[in-house]
């Protein structure tokens, strides 16, 4: 599989393709005004402590207070409490990192948040959910800073493994040595992706996060909530950071500042793909040239059509998202019925597979397949949907089909769902849904010819070629009487691109003659 990664610059931010064979299957919009992406950590005061939610409600800085529940506390809530309190104070150094920390007790999982936060203390979070609709932003206090390889987390001294990576003996090897590696009082989790990795790739990559840790306590000596002290990677270099692969081949962008930003980061992650980058400096947009326009609005409507005439429904409602798979034309195909709706749902479970990636569709999604009575194919079609997913970066959950054909997904939903409108308004009523009495147009026409006459000698009108035809027919057109009455030739060309109503005039030296 070829993956490329096409970057748009736009006056406030940056769209970010990603490209599977050609295909466009993730697509990220960074805007330069959002102040709330997962993974930043805020210093921010508790507003409210609702022991009946057994949450409270945290001021961040957003418009709405933040939700932080008991179990998104953490266990080792009190000892961050604490070291955020000496970290304010000044009483400890970035480079003593946890060393002489001395750890505070546990809280237990059952316990009620009003017996371990109080209204207006300050508390150090992080960004697990982005600010959706009418909600503000979704809290933890279970600190973790991301790396290449690597995962810190804070006040515990446990060593996980990803469970994706297949080998025991890889799982172990790798926890020997990241255990030899951390340092006092943090954790690590370690990802998917250092599956092979030596321990010098595992060190810098640990360095790095130690820096960032780092960061974070110099920005908290002496700071006052509500602030943001320490700041996740831009959209594009964690999409690097978590998908960068030897897959990988290409990473456009249209903007130099860009390239040479992208060109550093990898230095750093990935010197071995420092090559791939490359800045688009030709006519042509950038996402125009590389056929992702075209793909956004075919992909981004109401319905979505596939290949050989099947196509598929997607609707949004306030509780899930529903998509409904419709064979098309597809059902006068030779073979049994059985047979042709697993193909059609084979089919479907791969754009819709897509779809919930490319959208970034959250929360509950229910897929009504085409009915299918053998038990087999309903196994089949349940195998399919999970391989198709298994590239999807969010945490997800598929159900076998029920037996009205119901498939169940639930996905996690981290930030706004994409939506991009593909309708474009009407250039005859300019999306109004109205246009002026085509009684009328003639006469307006005739109007403005009358006016136009006096100033100039020699007139072209361009119109839709319904119009254009309905001048020009007969014997004597109306174009002759023009010629009869106003001792005027026009000359009268038609133009597909005119809405039926639109018409403009030209001088002798082709240039519009812009009507007040």
């Amino acid at each position: 599989m070829i993956k490329e990664l096409v970057i748009h610059s736009t006056t406030n931010g940056v769209d970010i393709a990603l490209l599977e064979d050609k295909r466009l299957v993730e697509l990220h919009q960074e805007r330069f005004n959002n102040q709330f992406n997962v993974g930043d950590i805020f210093l921010g005061k508790i507003k409210k402590v609702m022991p009946g939610l057994n949450a409270a409600f945290v001021d961040v800085g957003h418009e709405k207070d933040a939700f932080l529940h008991y179990t998104d506390l953490s266990p080792d809530v009190r000892s961050l409490m604490k070291f955020t309190g000496q970290c304010i104070a000044g009483n400890v150094t970035p480079e003593q990192m946890l060393n002489n920390f001395e750890q505070q007790k546990q809280i237990v999982k059952t316990g009620n948040v009003k017996d371990v936060l109080q209204n207006k203390n300050n508390i150090l979070v992080q960004i697990l959910k982005e600010p959706i609709s009418t909600k503000g932003p979704r809290l933890t206090c279970e600190i973790s800073m991301a790396g290449r390889f690597l995962v810190l987390t804070p006040f515990n001294d446990t060593v996980g493994v990803s469970k994706k990576i297949d080998s025991a003996e890889e799982r172990k090897r790798l926890k020997v040595l990241v255990e030899s590696l951390k340092p006092k009082n943090f954790g690590v989790i370690v990802r998917t992706v250092a599956a092979g990795k030596g321990a010098a790739e595992l060190h810098q990559d640990l360095l790095m996060l130690q820096e960032k840790w780092q960061l974070m306590m110099k920005n908290l000596k002496h700071a006052q909530p509500v602030v943001k002290v320490l700041s996740e990677l831009d959209k594009t270099q964690s999409i690097l950071r978590d998908m960068l692969s030897a897959e990988f081949n290409k990473i456009v962008t249209d903007d130099g500042s860009v390239a040479r930003d992208i060109e550093n980061f990898l230095a750093r992650i990935a010197p071995d793909k420092k090559g791939i980058v490359q800045h688009h400096t030709g006519k042509t947009p950038v996402f125009d040239h590389y056929g992702i326009t075209r793909q956004i609005k075919a992909s981004f409507g109401k319905t979505v059509n596939m290949a050989n005439g099947s196509y598929v429904i997607l609707e949004k409602t306030e509780a899930l998202h529903v998509v409904d798979v419709n064979s098309g034309h597809r059902s006068t195909m030779d073979g049994d019925q059985e047979s042709n709706a697993l193909k059609v749902n084979i089919e479907a479970a791969e754009e819709i597979a897509r779809q919930l990636r490319l959208r970034d569709m959250g929360g509950i999604i229910i897929i009504d397949f085409i009915d299918m009575k053998n038990p087999d194919n309903k196994k089949v079609l349940y195998g399919k949907m999970k391989e198709f997913m298994q590239n999807d970066r969010a945490t997800h959950t598929i159900l076998p089909l029920s037996k009205f054909n119901i498939m169940q997904i639930t996905r996690e939903r981290v930030r706004p769902e994409i939506n991009i409108s593909t309708t474009e308004a009407c250039p005859t009523c300019g999306g109004t849904g109205q246009i002026n009495a085509s009684l009328l147009l003639i006469d307006g026409i005739e109007e403005d010819l009358d006016h136009l006459l006096n100033t100039h000698k020699k007139l072209k009108l361009y119109c839709h070629p319904i119009i254009a035809a309905y001048l020009k027919k007969g014997f004597p057109s109306l174009r002759m009487k023009w010629f009869l009455n106003k001792k005027r030739w026009v000359s009268i060309t038609p133009n597909e691109d005119f809405g039926i109503t639109e018409y403009k005039f030209f001088d002798d030296n082709d240039e519009e003659i812009k009507l007040e």
